[in-house]
């Protein structure tokens, strides 16, 4: 997992249990499983009534990449395209042929190959553009459950505590059991806010942006095989690509 994920989820719980723990509570006074049911399955249910069977695919991939998900290192591709450039300028395209099978990224690799073929310029390029913007959607959709989900947990939370606060109503002939059971009730708001703020919107917002650095990075891949198809000088094609990175990527490329 990306160390800021952890980071983040672990200041967020830590915190909440922080507090209670300083209001002179306990956390296991927060812990109702029929509040955490009602909230959780809630959410989901009526998360995937706005959605498609067929999305679903996309949205178990999308969890497993929020949660192990990390960042492209551009560097490393540049570094790959800059000799792939060294090579076309000095031994022409078809020798790239043996270069191509030790590529590891699968969208270089197959912009490599169709390059090798022979294929034109501009065809190439707008295939390529075309496969970048098909991943951009569809990494939309898991990104897109969750921001949903987000929306509906506080006010499913919110129907717990109003289911709850029913119960309490039934039983005012008992007032030695009001404190406790009022305060069961809004243990359901609480699941609700905590799902939505700690869990479903920062899995919605990391996948975005991890769908952004990648396809940004593939948009760095175009740049690079167009210079490698057309023979541009090496050193060049690494001071164009260098100068798409963000300052990290290049304090990197410094230090390595």
């Amino acid at each position: 997992m990306d160390p800021a994920t952890l980071i983040g989820l672990g200041l967020a719980v830590g915190g909440i249990l922080l507090a209670i723990i300083l209001e002179g509570s306990s956390p296991m006074s927060v812990i109702l499983i029929p509040a955490m049911t009602l909230v959780i399955v809630g959410t989901i249910g009526a998360t995937l009534a706005g959605t498609r069977m067929a999305d679903l695919p996309f949205v178990i991939q999308g969890t497993i990449k929020a949660l192990t998900g990390k960042a492209v290192n551009p560097v490393k591709t540049i570094d790959t395209l800059v000799s792939l450039a060294e090579t076309a300028r000095r031994e022409g395209l078809l020798a790239l042929e043996d270069a191509a099978k030790d590529v590891d990224d699968e969208f270089l690799k197959d912009g490599l190959q169709s390059a090798i073929d022979g294929a034109d310029p501009e065809d190439l390029r707008e295939m390529l553009m075309a496969k970048i913007e098909t991943k951009r959607a569809t990494d939309k959709i898991a990104a897109a459950f969750y921001a949903t989900a987000g929306g509906y947990a506080p006010t499913v939370g919110i129907i717990g505590t109003v289911v709850s606060l029913v119960h309490v109503l039934e039983n005012l002939a008992d007032p030695t059991k009001l404190g406790h059971m009022i305060a069961a009730a809004l243990v359901a708001t609480f699941w609700g806010l905590l799902t939505a703020n700690i869990i479903c919107l920062p899995f919605g917002a990391r996948l975005k942006r991890l769908s952004e650095t990648e396809c940004a990075h593939m948009e760095l891949i175009v740049e690079g095989l167009m210079a490698v198809q057309a023979g541009a000088n090496p050193r060049l094609v690494g001071q164009r690509l260098r100068s798409l990175v963000p300052s990290t990527g290049k304090k990197e490329k410094e230090a390595a």
